[in-house]
């Protein structure tokens, strides 16, 4: 048994020869050994050594078996305890099994044979519960980190774990984010989950859409103006720099920011001063920045959208967020959440979809993301009457025809939203590429699978290996070598 090897077992008992005895029919095995001729004797050992398994007489003078036995299970549960006893009547064996809390007995004399066995079966168990632990503890983890719900976003999907989990480290950070993705994905709500996890939750947070502002009022709109810098300019103004100030300034769509201004926004950033329109004025503050747009980055440099020093002082920690298309179940759950809310803004009674309305759902494109999705749920809600939105509802708020090849229509609409940006929790600098698309090992896909198994089967390890294919055993080792080292 080279996989028990090297294990610890404590014998005790009070008379030496006993435990000459018991050592030498144990040595073979290659278990260390360690001996107390009383139970302070053991209790001291155990406090010093990590024992997996104890073997200890019933009847000593100073402390019993049962009293030893009992102090373990309280101090040190996760040994195994035996008891070695002359009793041969069943009521004694049994409560001396209730009173020290024992996983088994051995009669005296015993037999060198049998001793080895239960030792080895003893360990067996030893092994069975630590690694019953380790899957309980994974497990905890799993339901801990794939969340349902993160801030304001709804879905499960592994894509958006992975922006959940990539707000949570850029949160607590000062470092500026750069976030990505097509529209109606909830850029502007990433930014808000940044905003409030900070240290800088307390402050406001100022968002600004740069493509909703005219060019020509835009300056005024984050740095400020003075009275008279300009006709209409009737009294001083903050602008969102001095609101923001403690706080996050959002600036969205960013590449829709006239050029000259982004020099300035540059500046901004670097040194952390401004001047407001028509004043010759330094002001300081103290503004962390998030930064959004839906275009591809490097082709809005390529086009002089963007300015290339303006995207990489931005650009530290950046975030993509997944197409609506690319979110696995995550439509069908969103669905629901609008249905439950515009059910109660309409004074209306809805309790689902139809099973027909939920693969339409699930396979349709989604150009317009979560944002489309929010408004068809809506619209489906004031036009029928429920309570079960169906096919036919979707279909004509959609526009669509019968029969028409969603999948297909799914698999066009994920290629167009795809940017070759990084992944979500990369941090980037000036001299790293920020758009080389990253390549998932093998073992993260075999992760990912067992995962999202393990969330179908509701964490039961063996309906999940069914699923897989494999024997639960292999689960167990895979989420085992997930565990970090102690």
């Amino acid at each position: 048994m080279d996989n028990i090897t090297g294990l610890n077992i404590l014998l005790v008992d009070d008379e030496p020869h006993i435990l000459r005895s018991l050592s030498r029919a144990l040595r073979s095995e290659q278990y260390h050994i360690h001996t107390a001729e009383s139970g302070p004797a053991a209790l001291e050992i155990l406090a010093n050594e990590s024992i997996d398994v104890v073997v200890t007489d019933k009847n000593m003078p100073e402390m019993t078996g049962n009293e030893l036995l009992a102090i373990i299970a309280d101090q040190y549960p996760d040994t195994i305890r035996i008891m070695l006893t002359a009793f041969t009547e069943q009521a004694a064996l049994i409560d001396a099994i209730n009173q020290g809390k024992v996983w088994g007995y051995m009669q005296k004399p015993w037999d060198n044979d049998n001793l080895r066995i239960t030792i080895e079966q003893a360990l067996q168990t030893k092994m069975l519960i630590a690694e019953r632990n380790m899957l309980r503890a994974s497990l905890k983890r799993y339901k801990r980190e794939h969340r349902s719900q993160f801030q304001r976003f709804i879905g499960s999907s592994l894509a958006m774990q992975v922006v959940y989990k990539c707000i949570d480290k850029a949160a607590p950070s000062r470092a500026n984010v750069f976030i990505t993705g097509p529209s109606g994905t909830g850029k502007e709500l990433a930014a808000e989950a940044i905003h409030n996890l900070s240290p800088r939750h307390n402050k406001d947070l100022i968002c600004i859409n740069c493509a909703a502002i005219p060019s020509e009022l835009m300056e005024s709109e984050i740095f400020g103006h003075v009275k008279g810098a300009f006709s209409g300019a009737t009294n001083n103004r903050d602008g969102a720099a001095t609101l923001a100030d403690g706080g996050t300034l959002f600036l969205d769509e960013i590449g829709e920011m006239d050029m000259a201004l982004q020099a300035k926004i540059l500046r901004f950033i670097q040194t952390g001063t401004f001047q407001r329109v028509g004043s010759g004025k330094v002001e300081t503050v103290d503004v962390r920045f998030v930064c959004a747009t839906n275009r591809n980055p490097l082709e809005a440099i390529e086009q002089q959208l963007l300015r290339e020093d303006l995207f990489y002082r931005l650009n530290v920690i950046a975030i993509d967020m997944p197409a609506l298309s690319d979110r696995d179940q995550d439509p069908l759950q969103i669905a629901l959440f609008y249905l439950n809310k515009f059910s109660e803004i309409e004074n209306k009674l809805f309790v689902g979809f139809s099973k027909r309305a939920e693969q339409l759902i699930l396979n349709y494109a989604w150009p317009g993301n979560v944002r489309q999705l929010e408004n068809l749920i809506h619209s489906a809600v004031v036009m029928s009457d429920g309570p079960m939105v169906s096919e036919e509802t979707l279909m004509q708020q959609l526009h669509l025809k019968p029969n028409e090849d969603l999948f297909r229509a799914k698999n066009v609409a994920s290629a167009k939203n795809t940017l070759p940006t990084t992944t979500a929790d990369t941090t980037l600098n000036g001299n790293a590429s920020p758009m080389i698309n990253s390549i998932v090992p093998l073992s993260e896909v075999e992760r990912i699978a067992i995962e999202q198994a393990l969330l179908v089967c509701e964490d039961n390890v063996v309906k999940a290996a069914g699923l897989l294919e494999v024997s639960p055993s292999t689960l167990y080792r895979k989420i085992q070598k997930w565990e970090p080292s102690p």
